[in-house]
């Protein structure tokens, strides 16, 4: 028989370990749980080295919200390279692109459209409520390693319609962005990895006069009126940060109270 592996991530003590008790009464399923995010990727890693690898993680919605008593016990301090907290969507991510071959299984508390939306943008394959039944949760468990992808019914309406807001967003931001020079691809760019006014110009070898210009004219052609609002456009039409080089990342504040850095 084969048998099917599970991780449960959850912090709280309570429903990691009665969830993980009954998958565990199947035949075929093996289940371990982490208490965070950090723990689930550890777990994640020795499994893989080991060749015994997970096929399916249980993630809560609401992984990293909580605190006071109900948490899983501590665990060992994350490695430099590992995040200090991770909360649900932003594992999911992190699995679908390190290990394609695990499912998630999003566990919810509550029905909630956009945030399922973003779920399934994360790579999600289902989003259950933690209140359904054994039989159902192993129904979704077998279904998406079949390549399904699983949402109650009364929520599948709300998430298209934030899935079709998402592509419609999306759509304007790319052609928002198209209407940029080069030049100034470059330097929304710059923007985008956090570079302030002198820092752009140490990158493209501009004076800080003409940088200043370029940004002005970034935010007018995005229909913008701040370099927070310009990233997170730019972010929507996948435009990704400058490369590190010339200039020092991160060592001009790029906004102050809504304004271009001096």
């Amino acid at each position: 028989m084969a048998r099917i592996r599970v991780l449960v991530v959850d912090d709280h003590r309570i429903f990691a370990e009665s969830l993980a008790a009954a998958l565990a009464a199947e035949p075929d399923v093996d289940v371990s749980a982490a208490g965070s995010g950090p723990a689930a990727l550890r777990a994640l890693e020795r499994a893989a080295a080991e060749g015994r690898g997970y096929d399916v993680l249980l993630v809560d919605a609401e992984l990293g919200a909580r605190t006071g008593g109900g948490e899983l016990p501590a665990v060992p301090a994350p490695r430099p390279e590992e995040p200090a907290a991770v909360d649900g969507i932003a594992l999911v991510a992190g699995v679908r692109a390190a290990r394609p071959g695990v499912r998630s299984v999003v566990l919810a508390e509550k029905d909630d459209p956009r945030a399922a939306a973003r779920a399934l943008q994360a790579g999600a394959s289902g989003w259950v409520a933690k209140d359904c039944s054994l039989q159902r949760l192993l129904s979704v468990i077998r279904g998406v390693l079949r390549d399904e992808t699983h949402l109650p019914p009364a929520l599948l309406t709300g998430v298209l319609r934030e899935l079709t807001a998402a592509r419609k967003h999306r759509s304007e931001s790319e052609r928002l962005v198209e209407s940029l020079t080069p030049r100034e691809r470059e330097v929304l760019r710059c923007m985008v990895a956090g570079l302030g006014r002198k820092a752009v110009a140490e990158r493209l070898f501009l004076s800080p006069h003409t940088v200043r210009t370029h940004m002005q004219n970034v935010l007018g052609k995005l229909g913008v009126h701040s370099t927070l609002a310009a990233v997170a456009l730019a972010r929507r039409a996948g435009v990704g940060p400058a490369e590190p080089g010339a200039g020092a990342l991160g060592r001009d504040v790029v906004e102050r109270g809504g304004q271009l850095a001096q």
